[in-house]
């Protein structure tokens, strides 16, 4: 009984996140200000394909660089598989983008998963691993990731404050992201663990 009562608490407790969300999300859209949808375009850039493209290179260099081609490996399967994956499931669900009678984004593309928001938790999921592998402090570690959450959340809020997205689209996007980097961290390690033990 303790176990059904607790399971239907977390239930209600996510059904009222999720109501609040939709809620905040909804009522900002309404009373957009300029100031804050410059902040958003902000916000969203850092999932953008540029900024994660730049981000992305800068690192693989200095991956090789330090020769650190676990991470490398790691860095490229998350990323240029992610964003692969991403467009192949925007096809096959077929869904359209948000309507709203004034939109700041207009886009024509599918809408589910949300891309930018792939993006930037393969991303940053990514660069908080690496960081993560290579600071023993606790501390630190916990500061790591919150940092990398946050800047997933914000870029997955942005996209559905800029009306590019439903909140499902981004939170499918971040478990998509989630599991694909899983995926990429559990393979490249054995490959890595049999090649160098082989």
């Amino acid at each position: 009984m303790t176990t059904r009562s607790g399971a239907k608490g977390l239930h209600l407790l996510a059904g009222i996140m999720v109501f609040a969300a939709i809620t905040l999300i909804l009522r900002l859209h309404a009373h957009r200000s300029s100031s804050l949808t410059s902040v958003m375009f902000v916000a969203t850039s850092l999932g953008s394909t540029g900024i994660a493209t730049g981000i992305s290179v800068a690192l693989g260099l200095y991956l090789l660089w330090r020769r650190r081609f676990f991470w490398f490996a790691v860095l490229v399967s998350s990323v240029v598989g992610g964003a692969l994956l991403n467009r192949l499931l925007k096809y096959a669900f077929h869904r359209p983008r948000p309507h709203f009678d004034d939109p700041i984004l207009r886009l024509t593309s599918y809408s589910f998963p949300s891309g930018h928001t792939m993006m930037a938790t393969v991303l940053y999921g990514v660069i908080a691993a690496y960081v993560f592998a290579k600071t023993p402090d606790r501390r630190w570690r916990i500061v790591i990731v919150l940092s990398a959450s946050f800047l997933i959340a914000l870029v997955g809020f942005s996209r559905i404050y800029l009306g590019a997205h439903y909140l499902s689209d981004v939170l499918g996007a971040m478990a998509e992201g989630l599991a694909w980097l899983s995926l990429c961290l559990t393979v490249v390690y054995s490959v890595w663990q049999r090649r160098t033990t082989g």
